[in-house]
C-alpha cells in the first residue's frame, strides 16, 4: 500500500479513566463530539479524504500540549493532532463554536489558525468506525 492511499486506521476505544482524567485537566469543556468519539477510537491515524490526519490518544493530549507550550502560545486552543507535519488540528477553547482549526506549530499563534470544519463530527465524517 503506498503513502497515499493510507486510510485512517482508528486506535481502540479509549478507557473510561483516561476520557475521565483529561477531562478533569481541563479548564473549559471539550465539545462533545470530540468526547464521544473517544468511545469508538482512542485516535488514530492515516488519511481522512485528501487529508492526513494523526489524532492523539486521550492519554497523550495533555502532555502534548504541555509540550508544544500551548498555554504560552494559543492559550485559548487545545491540540488534537496533527498533519503529520507542520499543522496542528485544534479547538478554540475560548468559543462555543466546535469548529476544528489548522494552526502552525511554528508560530503557533491563533492568529495563522485557521477554519478547516464547522465541527468535529464533520472533520471526519469519512471515517467509518
Amino acid at each position: 500500500m503506498s503513502y497515499s492511499s493510507r486510510r485512517f486506521q482508528p486506535n481502540p476505544p479509549a478507557s473510561e479513566q483516561a476520557v475521565s482524567d483529561l477531562i478533569a485537566a481541563l479548564a473549559k469543556p471539550l465539545p462533545s463530539s470530540f468526547v464521544a468519539f473517544f468511545k469508538r477510537a482512542n485516535g488514530g491515524e492515516g488519511f481522512v479524504g485528501r487529508r492526513y490526519v494523526q489524532l492523539w490518544r486521550a492519554e497523550d493530549l495533555i502532555e502534548r500540549n504541555k509540550g508544544y507550550r500551548v498555554a504560552e502560545f494559543a492559550p485559548d486552543f487545545f491540540l488534537i493532532g496533527s498533519d503529520g507535519g507542520g499543522e496542528a488540528y485544534a479547538f478554540d477553547l475560548s468559543s462555543l463554536d466546535s469548529a476544528v482549526l489548522e494552526i502552525p506549530f511554528i508560530p503557533l499563534d491563533h492568529r495563522e489558525s485557521r477554519r478547516i470544519a464547522d465541527s468535529f463530527d464533520s472533520f471526519i465524517t469519512r471515517i467509518k468506525l
